[in-house]
């Protein structure tokens, strides 16, 4: 309708900012900033429903499910400024993406907003012109049953979280949480850790040599072959070799045998430069390759990972801001398809670029596997009827942005491109060669194969990454032409010996592949699962593998043991599917968690899991046996061995009491075996090295290493006791110093610090120099400056001293100059800077910090990106303070939601009227809530959401 006014809600001011260019002076487009509200915690609950069906999860679990919703406290400014925009708005539209975590944002705007005015649900793949106006141009209504499967798994984490997360605290270790999905991909990753321990490597050799056609022949280029056959049996390679080090079953049916060390040099010193080669045969054989089908948003990680070293992290963070801003489509989808507009702008590029003889006749149309509402979207692809090239774009984007746009461009073009063709040639060589041990000659056969590429096709604009795969020993050789019955020199045999590799480790690339074979997670989670398993410490990465902490073994054997159901691969993959179902509306919400909590026939379910967990044996989930004598203990400060041997002593009780020995920090599961554990068992214990005798009090100054790093400490005299509470005088060695070289000079000076520098003339404050926890640093009264080393505690003056507390707080570099600099900020009209702070770099304006995420660098920091920045932080207002919230009040439980047949406006209507979401708290029970809430703060901090 001509002169309305429209209010455009949308999840990021980057996407506000595109869209809002695409759109007239009519609508006003704001955002949200991701979700204005969530499931209370147990402690935000009115004291009136802590006790009652809301207050173990803020879930009734016996009414349908009902979920109790609070607006963040870090979003109630934006939802204001939300309330303020709608009164002057004739119609709202809801413009967040089109999956079921948007469409939950869009129902949860509109229970909060309660708008009086006809809604709108516009969705798009792509922000561009084109798009926006066909958006404007079919409307429809909020999908409930999206709505419903993102609830569902809302509710379902916090069941699942919140009733096995204490477990883990009880039994493994304090502040540890379980999550549905996380659990498994751990479980993963520990899984494969354990093929590694298990494996057992088998040893094998092989014999190559160089073959030389003669001078005169049509092409004299040397080559490489590879002794494959010895009288005709044929020789085993590291594929042949099952992870318990003996020849699998398939290859002992072909007939292999290893080629042992003996014979294999014994071959290479009768393969003399005198000995001659026959080509027995030449087979040539066509190649063809295929392009790879657009991306997914599992395959975009994947290749990311391998090709830029990005993380999925880094990546889905790049794929956001280039989605935002209009340069790719919708970066969560599992569809490789393409659209007929998408399909005509690359082959028109194709042809452009690389000649009209790299298109194939007709389109290439790929399919996937559906799974679920992002099925709906397109493959990831450059936006528009006529994609930007990525030296287009040179300037505009990050460096990190600009890689990953260059990768979907490419992988896009090359999608609709010819196969690349060529030819395969394999050639095998026969020598003889007589043995000492053998009556006959011996015939030992030697390969080579060569793929030459006549027409390269989509290789022309892309070529696929590949992970590392075991005993993968193929070579592509350049070969000359040859012909049967040619003869050839043999120079340069040479006899190699390897061993077998284990499994590889799981790379965030390979996880996610394995994790989409299996069915678990689905394109939105995929960097959100392998994040969480690395930020609770499940996880750490080394290079690019992922290597499980011992802890995670602990949390894994408890579910396993406890758990079993709720780990098993295949029932997690089916809970996904179950949701799918939910969101295609082929179930129900309610039946369905009931089933999940309350468990059926064929399923105890969550509630009779943990109702009859009966004792768990928290010694043993915390034991890893590695032999008779030693086995690994997950202990309160961490993991250590335990070792019963002749130097364990017997306790009072008359009972041996076992060794306790220290692992080396890095040292990775696998790497802890039998012979490795009993290394270190054995291993004498470093003996307190005596620096010296303090010249004031006579005692003895040692250097030794401890739990938490290199120290020294000044020893009482034998037999002195210290007072009640009174500990020997230690200090920790700078970073620099080694226990086993540190002098008593400086021992003694890292006893008496904070060292007093001296004392500042205006104030008469003491001045002094000392290391804390942030590093080196000046106090004066509570004043501070840092230092800029530890061995400046030692070496500044008090001039130097007073220069430094002469300039601002963070030190004149910190002050007077930033990393970068830009125009003023919009807002606030103050130039905006990005600086280097104590935890790391972050954008100002002298009113407002906003920390550089980590898939940001500091160089790709743009002035849009850190407007942005700033913008997102106004947005969420104040950090959250960790004081407890006041008492809200009285609400009733949330309702159902209507049927998908009414309208958006019409269901908005009946849902506010039935679920309070933003409750009035009560001034009154302030006290009485912060008193509990402070009580269970700790705790619940640690829970799985």
């Amino acid at each position: 309708m001509a002169g309305t006014k429209k209010l455009v809600i949308v999840e990021s001011p980057t996407k506000a900012k595109t869209i809002g260019g695409y759109l007239g002076d009519d609508y006003e487009v704001i955002a949200s900033v991701g979700h204005v509200r969530d499931l209370a915690e147990p402690s935000e609950l009115p004291a009136e429903l802590k006790k009652g069906p809301f207050g173990r999860f803020a879930v009734d679990v016996e009414n349908d499910f009902a979920p109790y919703y609070v607006v963040n406290d870090n979003k109630k400014k934006t939802v204001a400024e939300l309330k303020r925009a709608l009164k002057d708005a004739d119609e709202l539209w809801l413009a967040t993406d089109e999956d079921r975590e948007g469409e939950a944002i869009a129902w949860h705007l509109l229970e909060v907003l309660k708008p009086k005015v006809p809604v709108r649900r516009m969705v798009f793949h792509e922000i561009t012109k084109d798009a926006i106006e066909q958006a404007k141009q079919n409307t429809r209504d909020l999908d409930t049953a999206l709505v419903d499967a993102q609830e569902t798994r809302r509710i379902l984490d916090r069941l699942y979280g919140y009733d096995i997360s204490p477990v883990l605290w009880r039994k493994v270790a304090p502040k540890l949480s379980a999550g549905r999905v996380q659990s498994a991909a751990t479980r993963l990753v520990v899984d494969r850790e354990r093929e590694r321990q298990a494996f057992n490597a088998a040893e094998y050799w092989d014999l190559s040599a160089s073959f030389h056609p003669s001078a005169d022949a049509p092409d004299p280029t040397a080559f490489t072959a590879r002794l494959v056959r010895l009288d005709g049996q044929r020789l085993a390679t590291g594929g042949d070799f099952g992870d318990d080090g003996k020849l699998t079953p398939r290859a002992i049916k072909a007939g292999s045998v290893p080629l042992e060390q003996q014979r294999a040099e014994q071959l290479a010193a009768l393969l003399t430069p005198q000995a001659v080669a026959t080509v027995r045969s030449v087979e040539t054989k066509p190649h063809t390759r295929r392009p790879a089908a657009p991306f997914t948003t599992s395959t975009l990680q994947q290749e990311a990972s391998r090709k830029l070293r990005y993380s999925s992290r880094q990546t889905m963070s790049f794929a956001q801001s280039l989605y935002e801003n209009g340069y790719i489509t919708y970066m969560r989808t599992d569809s490789p398809t393409l659209s007929q507009q998408a399909i005509q702008a690359a082959r028109t590029q194709a042809s452009e670029l690389y000649g009209a003889q790299t298109l194939p006749e007709k389109p290439r149309v790929y399919t996937g596997k559906a799974k679920g509402a992002q099925e709906a979207h397109e493959a990831i692809r450059p936006a528009g009827d006529i994609f930007q090239r990525p030296t287009q774009l040179k300037g505009k984007l990050s460096q990190g942005e600009h890689a990953l746009y260059d990768l979907i461009w490419k992988r896009t073009v090359a999608s609709q491109m010819a196969d690349a063709k060529g030819s395969t040639d394999t050639v095998t060589l026969e020598a003889s060669v007589t043995e000492s041990d053998r009556t006959a000659p011996t015939t030992a056969e030697f390969t080579a194969s060569g793929t030459v590429i006549t027409f390269p096709g989509f290789l022309l604009a892309y070529e696929e990454g590949r992970d590392e795969k075991r005993g993968d020993t193929e070579q592509n050789v350049s070969l000359p032409q040859l012909s049967s019955g040619q003869s050839l020199d043999v120079t340069d045999p040479e006899a190699k010996g390897h061993e077998t590799s284990p499994p590889p480790r799981y790379t965030e690339a390979s996880l996610t592949k394995r994790l989409e074979e299996l069915g678990i997670g689905r394109p939105s989670t995929y960097a959100a699962i392998i994040s969480t398993i690395m930020d609770r410490g499940y996880v750490t990465k080394k290079g690019q593998a992922l290597v499980p902490s011992w802890i995670a073994f602990s949390v894994v054997r408890l579910l396993e043991e406890h758990f079993s159901a709720l780990v098993n691969y295949d029932f997690t993959a089916e809970m996904e599917n179950d949701l799918d179902r939910i969101a295609s509306g082929e179930a129900d919400r309610s039946k369905w968690l009931g089933e999940f909590y309350f468990g059926t026939d064929s399923h105890p379910g969550l509630r009779g899991v943990v109702d009859n967990l009966g004792e768990i044996d928290a010694r043993a989930i915390n034991t890893i046996r590695i032999d008779d004598q030693i086995s690994l203990r997950n202990g309160k400060y961490g993991p250590y061995l335990e070792v019963f041997d002749e130097k364990s002593e017997v306790g009072d009780d008359g009972v041996l009491k076992p060794r306790a020995v220290n692992i080396p920090d890095g040292l990775a599961p696998d790497e802890l075996t039998p012979a490795k554990a009993h290394e270190l068992a054995e291993a004498e214990p470093a003996e307190d090295r005596v620096v010296g005798l303090h010249p004031s009090t006579g005692k003895r100054i040692i250097a030794k290493n401890g739990r938490f790093g290199p120290y020294v400490s000044e020893l009482p005299d034998e037999g002195e006791e210290l007072p009640k509470g009174q500990k020997p005088r230690t200090a920790s060695l700078f970073k620099s110093m080694d226990p086993a070289t540190v002098d008593l000079d400086t021992a003694i000076a890292l006893l008496e610090l904070p060292r007093v520098v001296g004392v500042d003339p205006e104030s008469n404050a003491e001045i002094t120099a000392q290391n804390g926890r942030y590093g080196p640093y000046l106090k004066k009264g509570t004043d501070t400056r840092s230092l800029t080393s530890e061995e400046a505690i030692f070496s500044i003056d008090l001039a130097g001293a007073q220069e430094l507390f002469a300039q601002p707080k963070y030190g004149a570099r910190k002050a007077s100059s930033a990393l970068k600099e830009f125009d003023a900020d919009p807002v606030s009209g103050k130039p905006v800077k990005v600086r280097d702070g104590r935890f790391g770099p972050y954008v100002t304006d002298g009113e407002t910090n906003a920390t550089i995420p980590r898939g940001d660098s500091v160089d790709d920091i743009t002035f849009e990106r850190a407007i942005e920045l700033l913008a997102i932080k106004r947005a969420k207002g104040p950090a959250k303070k960790k004081a407890p919230a006041k008492k809200a009040a009285a609400k009733k439980p949330a309702a159902k939601k209507t049927p998908a047949k009414k309208t958006a406006a019409k269901k908005t209507t009946a849902k506010s009227a039935e679920k309070t979401v933003d409750p009035v708290r009560s001034a009154a029970a302030k006290k009485a809530a912060a008193t509990r809430a402070a009580k269970k703060a700790a705790a619940e901090a640690a829970l799985a959401e």
